[in-house]
């Protein structure tokens, strides 16, 4: 295997542990507060401090940290980096407390303006969407050093305490669940939980309690590579001006993507109660295969290709690329098209919440798995032209992508509900990656072209998506739904894999 290949399997397999986890506490949340409108406000609470998250350290500071951060690393040292981590991380922490104040003053006209995030809501679900995102906020402000400590990190090659991060993120949360919000504690045998009756509330001091987590368990890695911590914040330091460069673009665009959020859930609270709740749990579901594949091989491939740019490794940095799209055109497709197919007896179990509202979380679910290929490919071409130090592309892509979103979604949240806008989600993203990969091509001596694994990947997609779809035929579906579905999806996979079998072997020279 090569490097790239072993730091990619080793961030899938804790994303799919973090996934695992993630599921057992939406299982738990759901159970305890069903569709209900309380569920709806705890979700539609998290867009703003994840909106204000994305623009500083989560998304826009991460990713164009890492290029100049891997450069300083590469050409002048440990020490060197470490001294631009500690000013932009002052400089990231101080304005997060500013903003994330003023959203707390401002909350609820956040909340209840025709153009906020919940006109839909009635008054006491919008006085609870303020309430529960102004605790919300905390645990953003301790997610701006947090994230930035991973980028870090990452800029070092090292990735193990930053992909067990979200794990604890998670096994926060699932304290929230478990003991701060419910009237009466759990039994376990002969060991019963407490509970402290916070209802949806003690979700957001989970929240709260998984986001110091997420902070905690990466400090080990700030002492192995010696981290020395400097209270001084510059914006005329050479590299910090490099960083805030790229910055200011990358803030663009991660405002498109968040503002997509903010309009999914406009829309959404116009329609029936769990509509939000079914969006999001929607977008998590595509999200298991998108972070176990796309934002595994994502992550590991920009420090990489940054350092590949640095050192003027043209051809390296095409390969690298071309190997990367390929493999992910040949095993995403088949994987959207088995849980399109097969996803339906497992929701209906695991979330139990009727067969009008297990239908709604379906048909929500496959409309962003359309889009499960677009999403993984957009991980790789946006990284493609970060680590050229090329914010702006991104930029002008992600604005036509939000212009499409927002038509689409206009135009099918009527006609379609829910599954209208995963749709349109689904067509905007990739549309995004296809222009991404079009704009790359130009500036290549050599085209890629993750097109050439296509054919492969359909008919893998077939031959998995026919099997699981006559597993599920067989009468013992009807009395087994759980097994049966869980029998059809493994023996759907082990026929797709026979016609990708190249882009698996390609997995392992990444």
């Amino acid at each position: 295997m090569s490097k790239l290949t072993r730091v990619s399997i080793l961030l899938a397999f804790f994303f799919g542990l973090d996934k695992v986890v993630a599921f057992l506490r939406l299982i738990l949340v759901a159970r305890q507060f069903d569709l209900s409108k309380e569920y709806d406000a705890f979700n539609v609470a998290n867009n703003i401090p994840d909106l204000l998250f994305m623009l500083i350290s989560g998304g826009a500071l991460a990713m164009a940290f890492i290029p100049i951060l891997s450069e300083v690393l590469t050409n002048r040292g440990r020490e060197r980096a470490w001294s631009l981590f500690s000013r932009i991380a002052n400089l990231a922490f101080v304005v997060t407390a500013a903003l994330a104040l003023i959203v707390a003053l401002m909350a609820g006209p956040l909340v209840r303006s025709q153009f906020g995030i919940a006109p839909g809501f009635g008054v006491e679900q919008q006085n609870l969407v303020v309430e529960l995102m102004q605790l919300n906020l905390i645990a953003t402000v301790i997610f701006s050093i947090s994230g930035l400590v991973m980028a870090g990190l990452q800029a070092n090659q090292h990735f193990l305490l930053p992909a067990m991060a979200p794990l604890l993120y998670n096994i926060g949360q699932i304290f929230g669940a478990l003991i701060l919000s419910p009237d009466k504690g759990y039994s376990f045998g002969p060991v019963e939980l407490p509970a402290f009756g916070l209802g949806i509330q003690g979700l957001v001091y989970g929240v709260i309690i998984g986001a110091a987590l997420h902070l905690l368990i990466q400090v080990p890695g700030l002492v192995k590579y010696k981290f020395n911590w400097r209270p001084n914040i510059t914006i005329h330091d050479e590299d910090v001006r490099k960083v805030l460069k790229l910055l200011v673009p990358r803030v663009g665009t991660m405002l498109f993507i968040q503002m997509i959020f903010l309009v999914r859930d406009n829309l959404a609270s116009r329609l029936d109660t769990g509509s939000v709740t079914s969006l999001t749990l929607g977008w998590t579901i595509m999200q298991v295969p998108e972070t176990l594949i796309g934002t595994a091989i994502g992550i590991a491939i920009l420090p990489t290709l940054s350092e590949m740019i640095a050192r003027e490794e043209r051809e390296a940095y095409q390969a690298t690329l071309q190997r990367a799209t390929q493999v992910i055109v040949a095993i995403t497709l088949p994987i959207a098209v088995l849980l399109m197919v097969g996803l339906g007896p497992l929701l209906e179990t695991a979330f139990d919440f009727g067969p009008q509202g297990t239908n709604l979380l379906l048909w929500t679910s496959r409309g962003f798995l359309l889009g499960l290929t677009g999403q993984c490919l957009l991980e790789v071409a946006v990284r493609s032209f970060y680590a050229r130090q090329d914010a702006i592309t991104p930029l002008i892509t992600s604005g036509i992508n939000f212009v499409v979103y927002v038509v689409l979604s206009a135009l099918l949240f009527r006609a379609l509900g829910a599954p209208g806008i995963s749709l349109a989600d689904s067509i905007a993203f990739t549309s995004q990656a296809v222009l991404l990969l079009v704009l790359l091509n130009r500036r290549l001596v050599t085209r890629l072209s993750p097109g050439i694994s296509l054919p492969r990947a359909l008919l893998a997609a077939l031959a998995g998506g026919a099997v699981v779809f006559l597993v599920l035929l067989l009468p013992l579906s009807a009395r087994q739904p759980l097994v049966m579905s869980v029998v059809a999806l493994a023996l759907g996979a082990f026929a797709a894999l026979f016609p990708i079998w190249k882009e698996i072997r390609l997995l392992l020279r990444l």
